[in-house]
């Protein structure tokens, strides 16, 4: 299973389905991640925490432990 936290800088991906509950799952919905979406991976900082994505034609940056609940196709 590849998660959005194996991604590199550079690859655009699409999600395949969310993990987690409640309102952790939610606020990555209320993000506008949700299945389909194609994210493409902006930058890394330095100590990997956190990535910034593009998402929906906006910046976002998300933390490492989000971004393991997040499955690529």
């Amino acid at each position: 299973m590849k998660t959005l936290k194996d991604a590199k800088v550079g690859d655009v991906v699409t999600v395949a389905r969310l993990h987690g509950e409640g309102p952790v799952k939610r606020r990555i919905m209320d993000m506008g991640i949700t299945k389909g979406t194609v994210l493409k991976v902006q930058k890394v900082a330095p100590l990997g925490d956190p990535m910034e994505l593009t998402v929906r034609g906006y910046e976002l940056s998300v933390r490492k432990a989000d971004a393991e609940m997040i499955e690529l196709v």
